[in-house]
């Protein structure tokens, strides 16, 4: 199998990387081959410009734009399992990762009543979302909604879609630096140092489940 891993944070070495590598690492113990991409260190790129090339008979469920999308997006045509991680922005995923989404996602739309998608290769995905709220809060906010939507729509037109949430993640090494007075940074540190852990093992289980049992 070939799994496809986005890290859609801009920062590569941080809490989404750090999980989206230690699912990679499960699929890679299951005999996977995985291809992990560091989106913003892509070469400049944009989200769906509407040019419909996709919708042409020629190009159908292809994305024509040549950006640093392309390989990307070519990448998981190819693959047999997408994870796909991106930390919380002000209620969302990051405005890197909805290109990628767009672009990903529009082509395999038809706009017929059916089939609604000629996307030929369903594939399970995971959307790994990081987030400084704590996990409970997306049972009782409008975040919850966001991922749920996220999830259908990805189950739709690329395949099977489970969602991992990792909150109250650690921003920064050193909060000292900072006059954030909504949080306590030591609460923060102790919640990374004995809790994300387990967090990281979770990841790691998931990639190993998508190669041992696609869901």
């Amino acid at each position: 199998m070939k799994i496809v891993v986005v890290n859609g944070s801009p920062r590569p070495n941080w809490n989404t990387a750090t999980l989206l590598k230690e699912a990679a690492e499960g699929a890679k113990s299951q005999g996977a081959e995985v291809v992990y991409f560091d989106l913003y260190r892509q070469e400049k790129f944009t989200g769906c410009i509407s040019c419909f090339g996709c919708k042409l008979p020629a190009n159908e469920g292809r994305c024509i734009v040549k950006d640093g999308l392309a390989p990307i997006l070519s990448a998981i045509r190819e693959a047999d399992g997408l994870i796909l991680g991106t930390p919380n922005y002000f209620g969302d995923i990051t405005a890197g990762t909805r290109a990628l989404y767009e672009r990903l996602l529009f082509p395999y739309l038809t706009y017929k009543i059916s089939p609604r998608s000629c996307n030929p290769k369903a594939i399970p995905v995971l959307l790994v979302m990081t987030s400084n709220a704590p996990n409970a809060f997306y049972e009782t906010s409008p975040y919850g909604e966001m991922l749920k939507n996220y999830q259908r729509t990805l189950s739709t037109f690329i395949g099977n879609t489970k969602v991992f949430v990792v909150g109250d993640t650690l921003q920064v090494k050193d909060y000292s630096r900072y006059n954030w007075t909504m949080f306590d940074p030591e609460k923060k540190k102790l919640h990374h140092e004995t809790t994300f852990p387990a967090e990281k093992t979770q990841a790691f289980a998931l990639g190993a489940e998508m190669v041992q049992k696609p869901w």
